[in-house]
Order: structure tokens, then sequence, then C-alpha cells
């Protein structure tokens, strides 16, 4: 089984982020193409964008019972609240692999990643070597080329807000690969302060 632990979005921000999109795939276009999406971009399938807070991976299947009860134990009393808001690069706009849409949050947000992190240590899931970093991840290039409409349609939405929340719940996802890009599956959903909802 291949799974993560993530926090899903509010409808609102999905839409809005969804209105965006279109307007940069639609733009995002090489010259001399007949209108087809531009070849080295893969755009995220909008219904399946959530906030990970952990990477799992694969796992045999009779890890899932001690995982769902490792994430019952995780208990954050704060309010955790997010912005969603601007776009960005990994690693950078010169030579982008993924463009995001960014996530504004107090140390809450991280905190709460490094309890879930915390929790799964004593089942052998190894701590994340990078620095948590919450995004939005809307389109991956394997081998970007003429990024310069992409660039431009970005400037031109001027500044990008696309809403906010205050997560009550996180879920335990598994991911099935398959042609058409990664398919998502909630396995178990947790109130953050700890008890299953």
């Amino acid at each position: 089984m291949r799974l993560f632990v993530a926090m899903d979005i509010p409808e609102e921000v999905r839409a809005a982020v969804a209105a965006l999109v279109e307007r940069l795939r639609s733009t995002n276009i090489p010259a001399g193409s007949k209108q087809s999406p531009h070849p080295g971009g893969r755009w995220a399938r909008i219904e399946g964008l959530h906030v990970t807070l952990k990477f799992i991976g694969e796992v045999p299947e009779e890890k899932l019972g001690p995982i769902v009860s490792a994430l019952k134990d995780v208990v954050f009393a704060k309010p955790i609240a997010f912005r969603f808001r601007g776009l960005g690069f990994f690693p950078n706009e010169r030579r982008p692999r993924v463009l995001w849409a960014g996530i504004d949050s107090g140390p809450e947000l991280a905190a709460f990643a490094a309890a879930v992190e915390t929790a799964l240590i004593p089942l052998g899931i190894a701590r994340e070597d990078r620095a948590f970093s919450p995004h939005l991840t809307l389109a991956r290039f394997d081998s970007p080329r003429d990024l310069e409409r992409l660039h431009t349609a970005i400037e031109a939405a001027g500044p990008l807000e696309f809403g906010s929340t205050i997560a009550k719940e996180f879920h335990l996802y598994q991911s099935i690969l398959k042609r058409g890009g990664a398919e998502y599956t909630r396995v178990a959903t947790f109130a953050c302060a700890g008890s299953e909802s």
C-alpha cells in the first residue's frame, strides 16, 4: 500500500485554484502547436489537491492497523489556521520541476506535521530529511520548454489569494498509481485533537 497523511482543502479554495489553473493551462501553449497542452507539463487533478503532512510511501498491508492507531494518538490542541496564496516553483523559476500554490500558516501547521512524523517513527517510518514546506502541487515539468507564456500569465494574474481555513481533521490516504495519474482513496479520518471522527 502506498500511503500518505494529508488535510483536505475547502471547496471554495479548490474552485479558486481550479479557475487559475484553467487560465494557466490555456496560455501555456508552445508557439506553432495546435492548442495542445505544454508537452513538458503534467497538471494535477484539482479534485486530488490536498495539504500533505507526511508521505509514508509503500508499506505492507499488515502495517495499516498500527499506522491508524498511531495517528489516533496525535494530539494537538491549538487551532491550525492557514491561507492559500501565491504561486512558486521548485527548485526555482529558471529550472522549474514543480509549480505550486503557497500556504501561509503560523508555526502550528509545521508543529502538527512534526507530531504526525513523531507518531510514526516507532513503526519504522523515517523522518523527512527536508524541512516541512506546505504547498499545493499544481503541475510537474519533466523537460520544461517555452515557459515564457506561463511566467507571463502568472505575472498578469496579479496578487493571488485563494482563501483560508481552520483545519478540524486530517486523513490517511492510499495512493494508487494509474496511467491517468494517481487516484486517492481515504482510508481513515482523524480529528486534529486526536480522536477519530
